[in-house]
């Protein structure tokens, strides 16, 4: 029963790549744009694309051109060829830039780049690109429908690069380079104020600094366990209702008791 349906399967894929192959031969380019248009309705995205190709050059400047275009360019989207759609996108919007249909195409532009946003760990350049052409779009079509699913997509695109960014501090904090990843929490503040989790990074300054002091040798602890105290007033000023703010309180103690023992050290030293 297998085999018969895989010969069934395979012949049927033999006549259909036979009838393109007639298409493609076919000197009649009314026709190619009719079976072009009959491969892109029913999904053949591939074979609409290269019907499309061969057409393209030879419709420039005839009414059908920005249709063919269009979806010239929409094969190669729904082919998941990412650069060559961004490509052909943004080429619409040039070619037709008072097209109904331009607006889409500098929305579907940005898109394909938010579809080639890869996970947080690795490079963010095309999840940047998004962030950018996204609000691009919305300054230049302030009233669009789009504008929402724009909103939306830049929102996730932030969330990532915050996760991206948080990830480097924290490989700073697991490999014990305490002050770099100090430096690293406070950027990554910095960088996103209106993140809900700006308490948790700023306790992670305070542990980093903190474990900054106690590794530090004995002449410069005095002033990074006064760092950490700062960071500790800081942090209960910024965030009076926070759930970490008894384990801030708790590195404050720390590092005060630190502080008054390393004071007596040089008193006793003194004397």
């Amino acid at each position: 029963m297998r085999s018969a349906l895989l010969i069934a399967i395979i012949a049927l894929g033999v006549v259909s790549c036979s009838k393109f192959s007639k298409v493609q031969k076919s000197t009649d380019y009314d026709y190619k744009l009719r079976m072009a248009e009959k491969y892109y309705v029913a999904k053949k995205y591939n074979y609409a694309q290269q019907l499309y190709e061969e057409l393209f050059p030879l419709m420039k400047g005839q009414p059908q051109f920005e249709d063919l275009f269009y979806k010239y360019a929409y094969c190669s989207y729904y082919l998941r060829d990412w650069l060559q759609a961004e490509n052909l996108f943004k080429q619409f919007v040039e070619v037709f830039p008072n097209s109904p249909k331009a607006e889409e195409m500098e929305f579907m532009r940005a898109y394909t780049y938010y579809r080639q946003s890869p996970k947080a760990e690795l490079d963010q350049t095309n999840t940047q690109k998004t962030i950018g052409l996204m609000q691009t779009f919305i300054n230049t079509h302030p009233n669009s429908p789009k504008n929402k699913e724009a909103s939306e997509i830049m929102d996730k695109c932030r969330v990532k690069l915050e996760d991206k960014e948080y990830g480097s501090a924290s490989l700073y904090y697991n490999m014990g380079h305490y002050r770099a990843a100090a430096i690293a929490y406070t950027s990554l503040m910095n960088d996103f104020p209106d993140s809900q989790k700006s308490d948790a990074y700023k306790l992670q300054v305070i542990k980093s600094y903190y474990l900054f002091a106690v590794n530090s040798i004995e002449d410069k602890k005095a002033a990074r366990f006064e760092q950490v105290v700062t960071e500790c007033h800081d942090f209960i000023d910024r965030f009076p209702e926070s759930s970490f703010k008894k384990e801030v309180e708790n590195y404050e103690t720390l590092s005060k008791n630190n502080l008054k023992a390393n004071n007596n050290e040089q008193i006793t030293k003194t004397n």
